[in-house]
C-alpha cells in the first residue's frame, strides 16, 4: 500500500504544483510508515521528483490524456490507484485537480478533503485540517472512507526536499476516447502564470484605462510575478478573461499579492483572501480591500507604482 499523488505537467515539464504535493505526499507516506508512488501524465523526465520523496512513477502516455479531460484523466489515476492499492490519493487545488478529484472519488468510493493546508494529525483515525468560507476559517475533518482523496491548498505546505532514487515504470490505463474535440490552444509561454506564481501583481479600474497596463507589467517583471486583474476589468476588454481572478475567476494563494486601483469587492477578496501576504495601493482610505490587506498605500498609482520600480530596480541592481 502506497500513496498516490497525481503530479500535474505542462508542455512536458513539472509544475511547480507537482512538486508540492509530492512534498505532501512524502510527509503523509511518512506518518503511515510506507511510499511515494506517482502518476505522471505526458511528461518525460520524471527524475525530479525523486528530489522531493517520490519513490516510484507511474509514466502514462496515451493519446485520450493529449488534451485534459476531467473524466479521462479521473479514470486513468483511478486505475492506478487500484493498481498500487493506494489507499490516500493526493491531488492539487488547481481548477483541473478540482474538476477530477469529486469524480475520482466517486470511482473509488472515496472521501474528498479539499483546500488541506496541513498533514493529518491523526491518521486513525484520519483527521485533516482544511480551509473553509473562502480561507475565513478551519474546519477539522475526518475522513472515514477506506480511500482518502486529499486536495492540498496551494502554497499551504510548501516545497520539502527529500532526497530519493525514483523508479520510473511504464503504466498503461485503459480509456475510451473523451469524446471532447480540441481545435486549438493557444498559451503564453513567456509568462508566469497566476496558478504557480509566487507573486502576482493585480490591478483594477483604478488604472483608468488598458493603455496605462504597461507600469503593472513592468512591476510583475522586476518581481517575477503573474499580472491579473479585477473582474470589472476583464468585463471591460481591458485584459484578458484569464487574468480576471476572484471568487468568479481565477483563485490566488500567492505568498504575495499586490493589488493596485481594486477597492476590494467581497467577491475579489474572497477569492484572493488565501494568498499569504496582501499589499493594496490605492487613493480611497475607505476601500474595503485595506480592511483585508497586511499593507496599504494611500496613493496614487501613477505615482506610487513608478516609484515601487525605481526602487526594486535599485534593490536588485546592488
Amino acid at each position: 500500500m502506497s500513496v498516490l499523488v497525481y503530479t500535474e505537467s505542462e508542455q512536458n515539464t513539472f509544475k511547480k504544483t507537482a512538486f508540492e504535493v509530492a512534498s505532501y505526499a512524502k510527509a503523509v507516506a511518512d506518518q503511515l510508515g510506507t511510499t511515494v508512488t506517482a502518476i505522471a501524465i505526458n511528461t518525460d523526465d520524471v527524475t525530479p521528483l525523486g528530489n522531493y520523496g517520490v519513490a516510484k512513477v507511474l509514466k502514462v502516455n496515451h493519446p485520450a490524456l493529449n488534451t485534459f479531460s476531467a473524466n479521462t484523466y479521473a479514470d486513468a489515476i483511478q486505475q492506478a490507484a487500484k493498481a498500487e492499492q493506494a489507499q490516500v490519493v493526493i491531488v492539487s487545488s488547481s481548477a483541473d485537480s478540482k474538476y477530477l478529484a469529486p469524480l475520482l472519488a466517486v470511482g473509488l468510493e472515496a472521501g474528498y478533503a479539499s483546500n488541506v493546508v496541513a498533514t493529518p494529525s491523526s491518521t486513525a483515525p484520519f483527521t485533516v485540517k482544511r480551509s473553509a468560507f473562502t480561507n475565513k476559517a478551519f474546519e477539522v475533518a475526518e475522513i472515514t472512507s477506506t480511500v482518502k482523496i486529499i486536495g492540498v491548498s496551494n502554497n499551504a505546505f510548501g516545497l520539502v526536499e527529500s532526497s530519493a532514487s525514483a523508479t520510473a515504470v511504464d503504466f498503461s490505463p485503459v480509456l475510451a476516447d473523451s469524446g471532447v474535440t480540441v481545435t486549438a490552444v493557444d498559451k503564453a509561454t513567456d509568462k508566469v502564470t497566476i496558478a504557480d506564481a509566487e507573486i502576482v501583481v493585480s490591478a483594477g479600474r483604478g488604472l483608468k484605462g488598458p493603455e496605462n497596463w504597461g507600469m503593472v507589467e513592468e512591476l510583475a517583471d522586476v518581481l517575477g510575478a503573474a499580472t491579473a486583474c479585477s473582474k470589472p476589468v476583464s468585463d471591460l476588454g481591458w485584459r484578458p478573461h484569464g487574468e480576471h481572478v476572484g471568487q468568479t475567476g481565477k483563485p490566488v494563494a500567492s505568498n504575495l499579492y499586490i493589488a493596485i486601483g481594486i477597492s476590494g469587492a467581497i467577491q475579489h477578496l474572497a477569492g484572493i483572501n488565501a494568498s499569504k501576504v496582501k499589499v493594496v495601493i490605492n487613493t480611497d482610505p475607505e476601500a474595503p480591500f485595506f480592511k483585508a490587506a497586511d499593507y496599504g498605500i494611500v496613493g496614487d498609482a501613477f505615482e506610487v507604482v513608478p516609484q515601487l520600480i525605481e526602487k526594486l530596480k535599485a534593490f536588485k541592481a546592488s
